[in-house]
């Protein structure tokens, strides 16, 4: 039962998430976490975290992992996990596939109609809001840690502005800037 709750729902999650990967992460976390109870908070923000860190696309990696670790927390095993991020993965690029088979001839027939535009147009306010979403989703205790505890939160904060400050205004190489943000992490936070 719990594979073809998985297809449904990240199928709706690739039919509903505009914006790519980031976009969906907050579909994503709603119906994982608040909706079907299938991780914690904590282990989504972990998965967030790895998905970032694996070659591909995060929504994907995320689809692909969250069908892992959903499996494998309903009690069943390691191969049966395996078959949930298959299905999971599956489930999100399915909606997308055919629908890029149906549209890409029409798409280059009327993509300079002023229809087409207008309705581009709508979708960029959008696909920023999904964005914001998913950027607000990861400020989250689990990330920043808690003003309560001010050493882990200032740490936080710190690697966060020079991580940005890093990759916009000094243009680091991102991978270098993960490994550095790590390094300091683990220094500071240990």
């Amino acid at each position: 039962m719990i594979y073809l709750t998985l297809f449904i729902t990240f199928f709706q999650i690739g039919l509903f998430g505009f914006g790519g990967g980031y976009g969906m992460l907050s579909l994503i976390q709603r119906e994982v976490v608040t909706h079907h109870h299938w991780m914690s908070s904590a282990e989504f923000t972990n998965i967030v975290a790895v998905s970032q860190m694996t070659p591909g696309p995060i929504g994907i990696n995320s689809a692909t992992y969250c069908g892992y670790t959903a499996v494998h927390n309903a009690g069943l095993g390691d191969a049966m996990a395996v078959l949930g991020s298959v299905i999971a993965t599956f489930a999100l690029v399915l909606p997308s596939l055919v629908l890029m088979i149906l549209i890409s001839r029409m798409f280059m027939k009327y993509k300079d109609s002023a229809t087409v535009q207008w309705v581009f147009l709508g979708l960029r306010p959008a696909v920023v809001g999904l964005l914001a979403a998913a950027a607000l989703m990861l400020l989250n205790a689990e990330n920043f840690s808690t003003p309560e505890n001010p050493w882990y939160f200032y740490v936080s904060i710190a690697i966060f502005a020079a991580s940005f400050i890093g990759t916009f205004w000094v243009k680091v190489n991102p991978i270098k800037m993960i490994v550095m943000a790590a390094f300091a992490g683990l220094l500071l936070l240990w």
